[in-house]
C-alpha cells in the first residue's frame, strides 16, 4: 500500500514558483544610445540589489521590430516585487533621491511602450 501511495504521489503535478519578471517594452529616444542607457541601468541595478530586484536588457537580434528592447527586472518572488516597487514609487516624490534620479535619466533616454508581469515555474 506505501509503495501504491508514493508512486501516487509522484505522479501528482508539483509546481514551485521561482521568480516574478517586470517586462517593459520600450525604445531609446533620440540622442541617447545603448551604452548611456545600460549606464542607467548598471545604476539601477545597484540601486536594486538592496530590495532584492535586477534587471537585464534583451536586445533583438532578429524580428519584425528591431526598434524596441525589453527590460526584464527580477525578483524573488511578487511580494518581493512588490516590496521594490512601493519603495521605488514612495521615493519618487523626493527629486534627491536615487529613484528620482534614476527615473529622470532613464525618461530623457527611454520611451516606455508596454508593460507586462510574469510569474516563472520551475
Amino acid at each position: 500500500m506505501k509503495k501504491i501511495l508514493a508512486a501516487l504521489l509522484l505522479t501528482l503535478p508539483v509546481m514551485a514558483s521561482a521568480d516574478t519578471l517586470d517586462v517593459i517594452e520600450f525604445k531609446l529616444k533620440e540622442g541617447c544610445d545603448f551604452a548611456t542607457y545600460m549606464t542607467i541601468v548598471k545604476d539601477f541595478n545597484a540601486w536594486g540589489t538592496a530590495y532584492g530586484y535586477q534587471a537585464e536588457i534583451l536586445m533583438p537580434l532578429h524580428r519584425a521590430n528591431l526598434e524596441t528592447m525589453y527590460w526584464v527586472g527580477r525578483a524573488a518572488s511578487a511580494e518581493a516585487f512588490g516590496n521594490a516597487w512601493d519603495t521605488w514609487r514612495d521615493a519618487l516624490s523626493d527629486a534627491a533621491s536615487v529613484p528620482a534620479k534614476l527615473w529622470a535619466r532613464m525618461d530623457a533616454c527611454s520611451l516606455n511602450l508596454n508593460r507586462a508581469a510574469y510569474d516563472t515555474y520551475k
